[in-house]
């Protein structure tokens, strides 16, 4: 065999069967050996002459034993030797080792070639080495062999524990589950040489958790091995499983887990009363939605399949009753639906029955899924406050009831058993204004004094009614009380018109629509009929159309109006309503002419609105306060001159006093005659007393304010604008002159200029005054005494003509 060949052979044995320990190489007999060496030689001796005819190739000769090492061994050994043919125990050879290991796991012995291990192997570490051999010799420094790579095993022990993987082992199967149910799988691994003997051969099997649960040995799947495991018995398992290699023999090795199973709730339970009845007392006065009890069926179950419904039977009583179910703790929770009355029924009986939802019918029959208990519920009598009949009051009054009529009774009694007395009164804060009262005993309720609906037309009245027990509990009620409309009002123009009529106005054309308001209110609605005075003759001037529907229009009856005629007309407007009796009012309305603008506008402010309403142009207007100005300025003026004249007389005084005056003028300043004047030569009037300077002129200032007086109570009459010598007040204002004239020794003749000063200018009648007497033309004939009976009626003022002034 060559070298090769031999080589070759070695490392096919480096894997050798698991269940041999040792291979010893079969030594070559000498006779062979000497054969080989002599072939060797000569194909030496061949090669050394440098021969090209090769026939055979060299054989490398090794001895050795076979390379093993067992692991964890710690003391050093020979696990084998190598030897070449050409090594005659001269130590002419040289072994040199290389490789995985060399010199530090293993060494070589130069000399006898035998390998040892420095220390101890873990094959889990490193399973093989691969390591290469030389034999040089020492002389010639040649290697004697080629070098050849052999591998050393490390040959396994059982020296590793199986270990359990993915631990904690946790598990939840559910209850009742039938036997066989796989639970888990648990898995170990041993990191010995699984194809060396039975080192990481496992086996699994069960400490704890027996009889419930088996596990299979070679796989680690545990399995349920009792029936109908009852989760509300035992709901929580911890199964022990051992795993063991060496396939469970002695001398191997064992770990350990624990898996932990939970049963699962399925529902298998149905609920159940604790107890066969349950009581529970409410006092009659609760509120509704008062808890009134709760009850609890018990379930084994848990969650969803202990979730239950309660229900009430028997409908008459259920209907004061209602039940729910708390989501939380899963009892039923008893409500009050409708009020509680003890006098009417004091005790309630029921049924309650509790049903799961929803059901498994796989597990229990449907009717073990439901139980019943009885209810019985107990009323409490409470004191309570009186009742009135009616909720709610509504009467209704005449607003023109008297006091004293009677308008309602409102009633309330004591629902308890004692049913103590009862007394009314009305809240003083719903009637302030009193117009009620009601009598404390029986309820009764009057009028106190007297309504008018246009002031309230509805009343809102609270009466109370109180025990006139040590309680004193009370209730109220609302009274509504309308009071009933009656035609007591007039009623009359919806608003202060002020119509005009424009010059140039044609017949027939609407002049003001009239409306009309009234207080009342008919149940038929408002109806106003509007009409002029009813007199003999018709109103030639305007005439009032009555639209029935509650308006009217005042119509022009001709087309000739004028300023220059009449500035102002008055209407009566008579409006009469439709109740009954029906009233009726007159309103008179001061139709103004006026000067209309273009677009039909008549100007009601500022001067020109002022000039129309006296009748005047506005140039006559202007020119009035043009003058009014320059009087004042004048007056001021004169009252300066005046003053400035006083302290000249002053001055002058004694010069005036040695004067002599003609007798003649003396006398007609000084002197006034008694009964008449004198003759026609006579210029004044004799006074038979001097005349004395007044103190005061405060007569005069008082004189011109009662002209002026008596001139706006003229302009105020209704019945005439125009002031004369016939009018009322012309003839006092000229008899309390005359009176004063008369009584006041200081003021001046009455029959002076002074007194008709007023009059102005442009009187047919001329003065009256005596002290033009002399100018007037008289007859020769005809005596100065009858002078008056040539006076002629004094011209209206404004120029009007003597017509009637209320149309």
């Amino acid at each position: 065999m060559s070298g090769e060949e031999m080589q070759g052979w070695t490392v096919k044995m480096t894997t050798p069967s698991v269940l041999a320990m040792v291979t010893v190489f079969s030594m070559i007999p000498g006779g062979v050996l000497s054969d080989m060496r002599g072939t060797q030689g000569l194909e030496a001796q061949q090669l050394a002459q440098g021969s090209t005819h090769l026939h055979r190739r060299l054989k490398r000769g090794w001895i050795w034993k076979q390379l093993f090492v067992p692991e964890e061994d710690p003391t050093p050994r020979v696990i084998g030797k190598l030897k070449s043919d050409s090594d005659r125990g001269e130590f002419t050879i040289k072994y040199i080792l290389s490789g995985e290991g060399a010199g530090d796991v293993f060494e070589i012995d130069e000399y006898s070639g035998e390998i040892r291990t420095l220390k101890k192997l873990d094959r889990e570490e490193k399973a093989f080495y691969v390591l290469q051999a030389q034999a040089i010799n020492r002389r010639s420094n040649e290697p004697e062999e080629p070098q050849s790579e052999f591998i050393i095993k490390v040959q396994d022990i059982n020296d590793n524990v199986p270990q359990f993987q993915n631990e904690p082992y946790v598990s939840s199967i559910p209850e009742m589950c039938p036997t066989g149910t796989t639970v888990a799988q648990v898995t170990a691994t041993d990191a010995d040489d699984p194809m060396f003997g039975n080192n990481a051969k496992l086996i699994y099997s069960i400490l704890h958790g027996e009889p419930y649960f088996s596990v299979e040995p070679k796989t680690g799947i545990i399995v349920t091995s009792w029936r109908n495991m009852d989760r509300e018995a035992r709901e929580k398992y911890l199964v022990v499983v051992q795993v063991k290699d060496m396939l469970g023999l002695s001398g191997g090795y064992s770990a350990s887990t624990t898996v932990t199973v939970t049963l699962i709730d399925v529902n298998d339970n149905g609920p159940t009363f604790q107890h066969h009845m349950y009581t529970f007392a409410v006092p009659e006065d609760a509120d509704l939605g008062t808890t009134v009890g709760r009850i609890m069926a018990d379930d084994a179950d848990i969650g969803i399949n202990a979730r239950m419904v309660y229900s009430l039977e028997d409908l008459e009583e259920s209907s004061t009753f209602t039940i729910q179910t708390d989501p939380k703790t899963q009892e039923g929770v008893v409500l009050l639906a409708k009020p509680l009355d003890y006098e009417n029924k004091r005790r309630y009986v029921m049924a309650a029955e509790a049903v799961n939802d929803p059901v498994d019918t796989s597990f229990l029959p449907l009717h073990e899924f439901m139980d019943r208990t009885t209810l019985k519920i107990v009323v409490d009598d409470v004191d309570e406050p009186p009742v009135f009949v009616t909720s709610v009051y509504e009467w209704k009054v005449p607003e023109n009831a008297a006091v004293g009529t009677v308008v309602g009774s409102v009633s309330a009694r004591d629902t308890d058993t004692v049913n103590n007395p009862i007394r009314y009164s009305i809240d003083k804060r719903s009637d302030t204004t009193k117009a009620f009262k009601i009598d404390p005993n029986n309820g009764t309720i009057t009028v106190a004094k007297a309504l008018d609906r246009e002031t309230a037309n509805w009343h809102n009245v609270t009466v109370e009614a109180k025990e006139t027990t040590q309680n004193h509990l009370s209730s109220s009620v609302v009274v509504f009380i309308k009071e009933l409309d009656i035609n007591d009002n007039v009623p009359r123009l919806a608003r202060d018109y002020q119509p005009y009529i424009c010059e140039g106005t044609q017949a027939g054309e609407l002049i003001q629509l009239l409306s009309a308001v009234d207080p009342d209110d008919p149940a038929e609605g408002h109806h106003f009929y509007f009409s002029m005075i009813p007199e003999k003759s018709i109103n030639p001037n305007f005439t009032i159309r009555d639209n029935q529907d509650n308006t009217a229009g005042i119509m022009a009856r001709r087309s000739t109006f004028t300023r220059k005629d009449r500035t102002q007309y008055l209407l009566p407007v008579v409006v009469t309503d439709s109740g009954s009796p029906a009233l009726s009012s007159t309103s008179t309305l001061t139709i103004s002419v006026c000067s209309c603008h273009p677009v039909g506008h008549c100007p009601t402010g500022g001067v020109e609105a002022l000039a129309l309403s006296m009748g005047v142009s506005l140039q006559t207007l202007l020119g009035l306060l043009v003058c009014l100005v320059t009087l004042t300025v004048l007056s001021i003026l004169m009252l300066m001159v005046r003053r400035h004249r006083r302290k000249q007389q002053e001055g002058l005084e004694v010069e005036v006093k040695e004067l002599e005056l003609p007798e003649t003028v003396s006398q007609k300043v000084l002197y006034y005659g008694e009964g008449r004047c004198g003759g026609e030569d006579l210029d004044f009037c004799q006074p038979v007393v001097p005349l004395r300077t007044h103190p005061r002129r405060r007569e005069r200032k008082l004189r011109r304010e009662d002209i002026r007086a008596s001139i706006r109570m003229s302009f105020l009459r209704e019945e005439s604008h125009v002031i004369g010598p016939e009018d009322e007040a012309f003839r006092q204002f000229i008899l309390d002159r005359l009176a004063e004239a008369d009584e006041d020794p200081y003021v001046a003749p009455f029959d002076c200029l002074r007194t008709y000063a007023y009059e102005g200018s442009g009187s047919p009648t001329g003065s009256l005054s005596s002290l033009e007497s002399s100018s007037l033309e008289l007859e020769p004939d005809q005596p100065v005494s009858n002078t008056r009976s040539s006076l002629v009626r004094l011209t209206p003022w404004f120029g009007a003509q003597d017509e009637d002034t209320i149309f």
